[in-house]
């Protein structure tokens, strides 16, 4: 029990010494965490002096609690590194995270290893420690800790993306030292040689294999979550669970990289969970977090300034030498990597680019503290380890830490100073001013307000209001000079980040507000942080770029697309589409909120000018956004009309929360009624968060009901024709056939409409017509491109089916020859006949004006024996023959004519011709054949020689 008591007070009395030193930091602009470790030393140094003849009372109990304090390698590990590194991940922005992982990445991971060696070399160059034991010492002081450097930047105000880059490289660092550190002991340990090949086996299985522990344990929590509703102690708890759970299961029983697995549930839970938590519950989440973390922090700096005596006790002279040793190549290491390396690789068009002023503070940056401590801490306790090696690890490792602890993070302010780090960029300093000044404009108003109400002496109140005059003419006078003036591409980002962000707030506020669900929410935070991405890299062109992108189709759409066309798998399709409706329809929504935000709040910020500009842009992203919803609305109304209602129903149920919360405030009903009435709106919140499912009405029976002419088959015929064809959905934009490739089937347009484009022209075709059928008719490649402009319903006919679908219903044979007759390009046509071909342009295309394409199809008879001649043809494709008395048939082909004679002896005709296959003709009428022999001498002399020719065979 005195054990007990003797932990309780030690670690009660350094909370509260840490609680009453950061008003003090704060106070004399000092770092926290230095500070702290300042006032560990000196504990420490008390405690060491007063060994066992402690003064009696509290303070004495206080030192003994102290010195009883067994700080150890797992505690550090198992206790405060998951909460560190957990709560890093959490608040960092996973997303420009992600966007810098290269430069990261190439820090944590590269740079570590070549930390490392450089150290390991330099120091068994300059000792005589074994080099497998320097090159752990490199891995241990490679370790760096962000939450010093963290903490100072956010005390000076430094760029978002410099504290990414520092904190994104030691969330990485971390785990690839403890990685590495983990394969070196096994080797002085066990005295065994590990070659490069095993040893980068083992570094990938363990940091992969922590990172799918953190993956698994993190999506099995968020789902729990995820069916949790109002209640927010137990999510928070699970959250804690987590960071602890994923750590020890990983580290303890999977043994692959623990730390690994904590930021990989830190990231998916700051990507994922702020669409499984409503935003109330986020913010306390947040807050207890950072409640831990100050604990955490507290006590671990405390515990390094206590544990530095007892280290540096036996330090000699050799070890200091060392130890400069180990300083100049821990830095010299971290340069190469930093203005060397990373240079090459971003002209490699590897990352992205990061400036020398950002490169030399994450140089200077690069503290050590709780990781470094941690792995010495482990060389102590590892039995098998010469004692010399543990006390010149420790020794080394400690005063390495306090170097970085005591020279660079006091100076650090300095140096970011310097390079002018520590303040605004110009963009933001004009937000600044300009908000400051509509604020203090708002305030004199209230002033003045404020005494008449209170019946506060004029006097008085001009003298207060003075003050805000002085401050506004400061801040008017520094916006009239000219020092923020930007471009206005510039002020039109800065007003578009601004609208972009607030468009986020709109989307977190419709989660909370239960309008929307988590799955609609997280698609459309995506997209507001391609706006951001898309403004931060190409402005007012990325941002177009980035808000008619959202509005195509993402590759999983596609890919549902696919499955349908191939596989006839409809559910996937039916859940993109959808997810798509919901998305659009909160856009279209969001983004009119928007144009009257900016009618509202922007003027006084930015003028009217820019107002006008933003508004104009807004204005044509919702048109963009409405059009793209209308032709979801046109294909699926009794979708739109579902989702309607279900909005309706989401609305209602809010009210209901909302006033029984009033009811309960007024203490009108009592607890136990509002739970019981909870529980029953929860039942239907339920029921309204499962989405719809849409009917993509691809039914081929039904299909077909839709094409006139393939429903006036009868009821029989139309049984045999579904089993033949298939359906398929198309979106708008989709290319459906291509100009010159191979026809392998025929479309009929159930529903919607397509854009034939020809190289003359453009046609549209819509519900009930049909395309495709020239290419398998001719067995030539398709002549034009064919587009989808809206939500098509399309019946598919392959070829195979096409040939007996025709053979065996001639009134569709008709019909698609009819049609595919009117279709035909007489000018394309009349260059195959060469009959044609010595005559100029302009005589052919005299002629092509009195053709008339017509296509026919197999066995069906052209001319009959003994009728009145009417027309002559002309074969541009395929085959015919000619019956006459004669025992065999006369072939005629590509390029033959037929017809002219009945027409040229006034006669009727002497034979029947028959089609052979399909056959593309050029049919002359008799009058226009006349004609066309009267005004063109040279083609009556050619069409005499040819009739001649045929008379001799």
């Amino acid at each position: 029990m005195h054990e007990t008591f003797l932990l309780v007070l030690g670690l009660v009395g350094l909370l509260t010494i840490a609680s009453l030193l950061l008003p003090i930091a704060n106070r004399i602009n000092f770092p926290y965490t230095v500070l702290l470790a300042v006032a560990g030393c000196l504990l420490g140094g008390i405690v060491l002096a007063a060994s066992g003849s402690h003064p009696p009372g509290i303070i004495g109990d206080f030192l003994s609690a102290l010195e009883a304090l067994d700080i150890t390698s797992e505690v550090v590990f198992f206790v405060f590194l998951p909460a560190l590194i957990f709560e890093s991940a959490l608040n960092i922005n996973a997303r420009h995270l992600f966007t810098d992982i290269g430069p990261i990445l190439l820090l944590a991971i590269i740079g570590l290893l070549l930390s490392t060696v450089v150290v390991g070399i330099v120091v068994w160059g300059v000792s005589d420690i074994t080099l497998i034991a320097c090159l752990l010492l490199g891995a241990i002081v490679s370790a760096t800790d962000p939450v010093a450097i963290i903490a100072i930047f956010k005390t000076l105000g430094a760029p978002k993306r410099l504290t990414i880059l520092v904190e994104g490289e030691s969330l990485f660092n971390d785990a690839t030292a403890i990685v590495l550190f983990t394969i070196l002991v096994a080797i002085l340990v066990g005295g065994t040689e590990a070659g490069v090949l095993s040893a980068t086996g083992k570094f990938l299985e363990v940091f992969f294999g922590g990172i799918i522990v953190g993956l698994i344990s993190t999506w099995l929590v968020i789902s729990l979550i995820g069916r949790l509703r109002n209640l927010p102690l137990v999510e928070i708890t699970l959250t804690i669970c987590l960071a602890y759970l994923s750590f020890l299961l990983a580290e303890h029983y999977l043994h692959v990289s623990g730390v690994m697995a904590v930021v990989t549930a830190g990231l998916v839970v700051n990507s994922f969970g702020r669409t499984k938590i409503s935003p109330h519950t986020w913010h306390t989440l947040t807050e207890t977090w950072e409640e831990i973390v100050f604990w955490a922090n507290s006590l671990i700096f405390f515990l390094v300034g206590l544990l530095v005596p007892k280290v540096l006790v036996d330090f000699t002279t050799s070890q200091f030498l060392s130890l400069l040793a180990l300083i100049v190549a821990a830095f010299a290491a971290r340069s190469v990597v930093l203005y060397l390396v990373l240079p090459l690789l971003n002209k490699a068009g590897l990352g992205q680019q990061i400036s020398i002023d950002f490169r030399t503070v994450m140089l200077w940056g690069g503290l050590r503290g709780a990781v470094s401590l941690a792995l010495a801490l482990v060389i102590l306790e590892t039995p098998g380890i010469d004692p010399n090696i543990q006390a010149f690890v420790a020794s080394l490792v400690t005063g390495f830490v306090l170097f970085t602890l005591f020279v660079n993070a006091p100076t650090m302010g300095a140096m970011m100073r310097f390079f002018g780090l520590d303040s605004l960029p110009p963009t933001e300093r004009m937000i600044r001013n300009r908000v400051m000044a509509l604020s203090i404009k708002h305030i004199r108003e209230g002033l003045k307000h404020a005494a008449q109400e209170d019946k506060i002496n004029p006097d008085i109140a001009t003298g207060v209001a003075d003050i805000y005059e002085q401050r506004l003419s400061r801040v008017e006078h520094s916006m009239n000079k000219g020092l923020e003036k930007q471009p206005d591409t510039v002020t039109l980002s800065v007003g578009l980040s601004t609208l972009t962000n607030h468009e986020r707030h709109l989307y977190l506020k419709r989660f909370s507000d239960g309008l929307d669900s988590a799955k609609i929410t997280r698609s459309l935070l995506f997209q507001a942080d391609d706006l951001l991405d898309g403004l931060k890299i190409s402005k007012i062109e990325g941002y177009k770029e980035a808000y008619n992108g959202a509005l195509k189709f993402s590759m999983l759409c596609r890919l549902s697309l696919l499955l349908q066309q191939r596989f006839r798998l409809e559910r996937p399709l039916a859940i993109q589409l959808a997810n798509r409706f919901e998305v659009l329809t909160v856009s279209e929504t969001v983004v009119a909120s928007l144009i009257d935000y900016t009618r509202e709040k922007i003027p006084p910020l930015f003028g009217d000018k820019l107002a006008k500009e933003l508004e104009t842009l807004l204005t044509h992203r919702l048109q963009v956004t409405q059009q793209t919803l209308d032709a979801l609305r046109l294909q699926y109304p009794e979708y739109a009309e579902t989702l309607q209602k279900r909005h309706l129903v989401r609305v209602a149920l809010r009210l209901e929360e909302s006033s029984y919360h009033q009811m309960l405030d007024e203490n009108i009903i009592s607890m136990e009624v509002f739970n019981d009435l909870g529980r029953e709106l929860d039942k239907r919140n339920r029921i309204m968060d499962r989405q719809p499912k849409l009917d993509l009405g691809l039914e081929p029976d039904k299909l077909v009901a839709r094409v006139p002419f393939l429903s006036e088959l009868g009821a029989h015929r139309i049984t045999e024709i579904v089993s033949l064809l298939t359906s398929r959905l198309v979106v708008p934009g989709e290319r459906i056939i291509s100009q010159g490739e191979q026809g392998d089937a025929m479309y009929f347009i159930s529903c919607g409409a397509v854009e034939v484009n020809t190289e003359h022209q453009a046609i549209r075709l819509g519900s009930g017509d049909f395309f495709g059928e020239l290419a398998l008719i001719t067995q030539e490649p398709r002549s034009a491109d064919i587009t989808a402009i809206s939500y098509c319903q399309l019946l598919v006919l392959s070829v195979d089916d096409f040939q007996q679908i025709t053979t065996s219903h001639r009134y569709l044979q008709q019909r698609i020859t009819d049609i595919a007759s009117q279709r035909l390009d007489p000018q394309a046509l009349v260059a195959k006949v060469p009959l044609f071909q010595q005559l100029s342009s302009e005589q052919i295309e005299q002629i092509t004006e009195q053709l008339k394409p017509l296509i026919v199809a197999p066995n069906q008879q052209i001319i009959t024996k003994g009728d009145i001649g009417d027309a002559m043809y002309f074969i541009a494709a395929g085959a015919a023959e000619v019956i006459t008395d004669a025992p065999e048939p006369i072939k005629l082909g590509c390029g033959d004519f037929f017809g002219e004679m009945a027409l040229l002896n006034r006669a009727p005709r002497n034979a029947d011709v028959n089609a052979t296959s399909y056959c593309e003709l050029l049919v002359l009428e008799r009058e226009a054949f006349y004609a066309l022999l009267e005004s063109h001498p040279e083609l009556r002399k050619q069409l005499s020689t040819h009739i001649s020719k045929k008379s001799e065979c």
